[in-house]
């Protein structure tokens, strides 16, 4: 693959991951067809064994998501800027510390979002715990399989 058709399978895998922040965007499946274009055009061992992987990792995905109790965002204060500030925060702590730091950088970022809107610390933390009760949970897990995927990605590409 040229440097220009990379550059657009990457370009496919921001915006799923950017549409997993998006109501109404298939940002699993723009990075699962990101990394099936791909896979399809490189044609190595490295690229098949992704997107097997990418294939199992977002069924899991979607069977851990069933079983989550479901979305109440009616109520909590879930604002455009929180998911924003959440995604964000998942992008930097996936940059800072590989693959874990999403977590606690996604549930950091709601957090910030909700001290700068609220003033306080406690109300903050309060606001924290209910979002990620309503819908943090979910979209988490959506978030950090599309992220393990788009790692893998860029380590065949790196070291591949």
């Amino acid at each position: 693959m040229g440097v220009w058709e990379l550059l657009l399978v990457g370009a496919v895998l921001l915006l799923g991951l950017c549409g997993l922040l998006i109501p109404g965007v298939p940002g699993t499946l723009l990075v699962w067809g990101g990394v099936a274009w791909w896979a399809l055009q490189d044609q190595s061992g490295a690229a098949w064994v992704v997107l097997v992987g990418a294939t199992a990792l977002l069924l899991l995905q979607h069977a851990v998501r069933w079983r989550l109790p479901p979305r109440r965002i009616r109520g909590v204060g879930i604002t455009r800027r929180m998911v924003v500030c959440a995604g964000l925060g998942a992008f930097l702590g996936f940059v800072l510390v590989p693959v874990i730091g999403s977590v606690p950088g996604f549930i950091g970022g709601v957090y910030l979002s909700e001290r700068f809107r609220l003033g306080s610390h406690g109300a903050a933390w309060s606001s924290t715990r209910a979002a990620m009760r309503a819908v943090g949970t979910s979209v988490l897990v959506e978030l950090f399989a599309c992220l393990l995927i788009v790692g893998a990605w860029l380590g065949v590409l790196i070291w591949g």
